[in-house]
């Protein structure tokens, strides 16, 4: 076990490393000069110059990437180009709203597709199964953006249950949750139609084991055999999905928090990019990456939970 979590360590470290190297490299090439852009067209050379100066733009491109990382190892993020202040503040700030929100859909992603996935599942080829795989089949097809402008149109515009954007702040923890629902509801479903499917093929391909018509053959039921043996089998491929639906919920708050207008670190990177604060961008993009793959790493460790051959290694 200690080796297994030793390697995946590793893997963590290095994969960390190497997206640091890309999203520097990335916004290196994109043309243009963030200096000249703050100024405006009609900025002064010496002045552009001076500017260039005081945010460390005029250094080699390889101690600006040692300073930026050595920094962020130590938790500074250097000073936005645009707001004048730390970088960590604005994640800070954001944050609080952008990880609330895909827990939460991710919460409900889960609640609604393990159970649909089951019952499809033991119900193979009935009506329900049918059902199951059609509305699934739709929420694959129909894009989260979507879904979040049919929401605001049903339940804020004509039953007014629910603003349609905006967030109070956690003071009312009450109205922060009623402000994230459907934001959280239009990321969920897509990612719920997913990992039901998902759920539903593993289960049928668990039900048609060996072990399986062993422990049917040992007088359980279907339902037994399935809660009993097959469910945790079938976790292995599920625990996959949800590791990757994070970083698909984190890509998909981006669009969202601009649809409901969330100040999350969703609008934080489009901010940052339309006004060309590459500190900002490249801060919030490093924070996303090593989000998602420590959640990744975090489903390595599940996996050795429920695969005691893992443990073994």
């Amino acid at each position: 076990m200690l080796r297994y979590l030793a390697l995946r360590l590793a893997i963590l470290a290095g994969t960390l490393l190497a997206a640091s190297v890309v999203i520097f490299l990335a916004l290196e090439v994109i043309p243009g000069d963030a200096a000249a852009f703050m100024l405006g067209l009609n900025a002064q050379p010496d002045t552009v110059a001076a500017l260039r100066a005081e945010l460390g733009l005029d250094q080699p491109a390889l101690w600006r990437y040692l300073g930026w990382i050595g920094g962020a190892l130590q938790g500074d993020f250097g000073l936005s180009y645009t707001y004048k202040v730390p970088v960590s503040e604005l994640i800070g700030d954001r944050l609080w709203v952008s990880l609330p929100l895909t827990l939460y859909a991710l919460a409900l992603s889960t609640a609604i597709a393990l159970p649909v996935g089951v019952l499809a599942a033991a119900r193979r080829g009935g009506p329900a199964d049918i059902a199951v795989m059609g509305a699934t089949q739709l929420g694959i097809a129909v894009p989260n953006f979507w879904f979040a402008m049919m929401l605001v149109a049903l339940f804020a515009i004509s039953l007014r249950w629910f603003s349609a954007g905006g967030f109070p702040g956690w003071a009312d923890p009450v109205a922060a949750l009623k402000a994230l629902t459907l934001p959280a509801v239009a990321l969920a479903l897509p990612q719920a139609s997913i990992l039901a499917r998902v759920m539903r093929s593993a289960l049928i391909e668990c039900l048609g084991e060996d072990y399986i018509r062993t422990a049917r053959a040992k007088g359980l039921t279907r339902g037994q055999a399935l809660r009993r043996h097959a469910l945790r089998n079938a976790l292995i491929p599920v625990l996959t999905i949800l590791g990757m639906q994070f970083s698909f919920l984190i890509a998909g708050a981006i669009i969202i928090e601009n649809v409901f207008f969330l100040p999350g670190l969703g609008r934080l990177v489009f901010q940052g990019i339309t006004q060309r604060d590459l500190m900002v961008v490249k801060n919030v993009a490093l924070l996303l990456v090593f989000a998602v793959t420590l959640v990744t790493f975090l489903v390595d460790l599940a996996y050795a939970a429920v695969d005691p051959r893992l443990r073994a290694r």
